[in-house]
């Protein structure tokens, strides 16, 4: 596997493939129940021993992985360790090997939870190999208890007798995670963190200074109520809803948002047209004030960025159809109500110059009393709806990018083209959608500058024109720590990391400590007083799972 799946190997390994050997217990529990299913019978009618038999019948949990005794771990590492020896070897260009790592179970004084060896290669023939050894402890409070800075130099010094070192700090802070709101903790499934890494480390758990070099690695999904985004995705919902009723043949139709049904709104849409027009006098009736209907959970921050005063005819259509539709037959008796007062000239909206529905277009044929005829039957009107919360939410989306002056409608050609099918349309849609969901995040919750936002834009923008939509992918932004600094100076880290190397290029050594609020190790249970809640309490100091990395280089003769 790849060592980045695995945290404590994360850093030493990266995205290298790798070895990792483990116990197989799991698979063997596994095996021994399937037979005792396949063997065992019974003809129990009495109703506890038949609870019993399914309790007795239930399949084990999964154990996940198993670590290898210390002892099977140090003999596998000397087998791995003399196959990639030169001198050993019958043959003349023996391959090196990929890294190899073993869980171990800690039954060892020094609690050691991995060993690993990697080979050492110059001109390209195995001259060595560097043995790893990872040890932890469970968690605790008492910072006194932790390792001291001179201490792990020591620790260092013992294995390398180096004449020179070099000190590393690194940190990781979360930005934007859960929210305490009536005594409950509501986690959020979008998680802005920040990596900080700097040079002179004087203590354990030092706070990053602002020299550090930093980066955000921001996640955001969907659908989070605290998200400035929330109403436009909720109008996204309803859009989805359509095109996979298009695709699907089925529709899960959302709850209303408005007591009054679709095809009253529509028609006193209707009216309200037909007595703006008698009042101008025969005057385009087109709208000089705002007309967006608010709601109670609109919110001020997204009324300000995101609220149009200027839709026309068409997106106020499927303002109040998107509310207040909750059947194909809602559907098809609005648009017959309105291509109906189309056709004989009972009113003549405005519609945007660039808008390219087809309820726009037959708009466009009544200002010449020249209308197609439509059949409103099938899924057509379901296409039409589609095509017009497609316009209005592109519409919706261009007005704040380029507002603000994030982007330029060339950069945007892709995510606005016509020329695809429409369920492509929805997906670049969704892309633009969550663009915006990390721009907006950044920008309410972090306060970022401009000209972050613009690069954050620019990024997700190129990012997405040849990736597939994907809510779990981490962007990244490199950022100056002093425009965070009010976030985290406050904050206790997650993860601190301090790493004592010497040497260069292929025989660098190194000896760090992570300190961690959750245990880097997934395969051993820690002995530990404190609980999720009482690590994360406010206002007490948090409890630290320590992990240590030592390293020894072994030359071949």
């Amino acid at each position: 596997m790849n060592g980045n799946r695995i945290p404590v190997l994360n850093t030493i390994c990266g995205t290298q493939p790798l070895f990792i050997c483990e116990n197989v217990q799991a698979l063997k529990v596994s095996t021994e129940y399937e037979d005792r299913q396949m063997t065992e019978t019974s003809n129990c009618t009495d109703e506890d021993a038949d609870v019993d038999n399914d309790e007795a019948n239930t399949p084990p949990a999964e154990l996940g992985p198993q670590p290898l005794t210390v002892l099977k771990a140090r003999q596998l590492l000397s087998w791995y360790t003399l196959s990639q020896n030169t001198s050993l070897s019958t043959l003349d260009n023996n391959p090196a090997l990929p890294p190899l790592w073993l869980r171990c179970d800690m039954s060892d004084p020094a609690g050691t939870t991995w060993f690993g060896a990697e080979t050492v290669c110059m001109s390209n023939k195995v001259s060595g190999v560097k043995l790893y050894s990872v040890t932890c402890k469970g968690s605790t409070v008492d910072k006194s208890s932790l390792i001291t800075l001179d201490k792990l130099k020591q620790e260092h010094k013992k294995r390398h007798h180096p004449s020179s070192m070099v000190i590393k700090g690194s940190a990781n802070f979360s930005l934007l995670g859960s929210t305490l709101v009536e005594n409950t903790t509501i986690e959020s499934q979008s998680t802005v963190t920040v990596d900080f890494k700097w040079s002179h480390v004087e203590s354990i758990l030092e706070t990053p200074p602002l020299s550090s070099t930093a980066n955000l690695n921001i996640k955001v999904a969907n659908g989070d109520m605290r998200s400035p985004m929330y109403e436009k995705y909720r109008e996204l919902e309803f859009l989805q809803t359509l095109a996979d009723g298009l695709r699907t043949g089925e529709t899960e139709w959302m709850e209303p948002l408005e007591s009054v049904s679709a095809v009253n709104l529509t028609k006193a849409l209707l009216e309200e047209l037909q007595s703006t027009a008698k009042t101008l006098k025969g005057h385009d009736a087109k709208p000089t004030e705002n007309t967006k209907q608010k709601t109670e959970t609109d919110t001020p921050v997204y009324i300000s960025l995101l609220e149009r005063g200027d839709l026309d005819f068409a997106e106020q259509l499927w303002v109040r159809m998107r509310k207040t539709v909750t059947s194909y037959q809602d559907i098809e008796d609005c648009l017959k109500l309105v291509i109906k007062a189309l056709r004989y000239g009972d009113i003549k909206p405005w519609i945007h110059r660039d808008s390219s529905s087809s309820l726009s277009k037959l708009i466009l044929q009544s200002y010449h009393q020249q209308i197609d005829h439509v059949s409103l039957t099938g899924v057509a009107p379901v296409h039409m709806l589609l095509e017009m919360g497609l316009d209005k939410m592109r519409k919706d989306y261009i007005n704040y990018l380029i507002g603000e002056e994030l982007t330029t409608l060339n950069h945007l050609c892709y995510y606005l083209s016509t020329d695809v099918d429409l369920q492509e349309q929805v997906i670049r849609l969704r892309k633009l959608h969550h663009l915006l969901e990390i721009i907006l995040t950044c920008s309410t919750f972090l306060g970022l500058p401009y000209d972050r936002l613009f690069l954050l834009t620019q990024s997700c923008l190129q990012h997405y024109k040849t990736h597939p939509y994907d809510e779990e992918h981490e962007f990244k932004l490199q950022i100056n720590p002093a425009l965070i600094s009010h976030l985290y100076q406050k904050e206790h880290p997650i993860m601190w990391g301090v790493e004592v190397s010497s040497g260069h290029g292929s025989r660098e050594v190194k000896t760090s400590l992570q300190l961690s609020d959750r245990p880097l190790v997934d395969h051993v249970i820690f002995d530990t007083d404190y609980t999720n809640e009482s690590i994360n309490d406010d206002g007490k100091d948090p409890a630290y799972f320590s992990t240590m990395v030592c390293c020894s280089l072994v030359s071949f003769s």
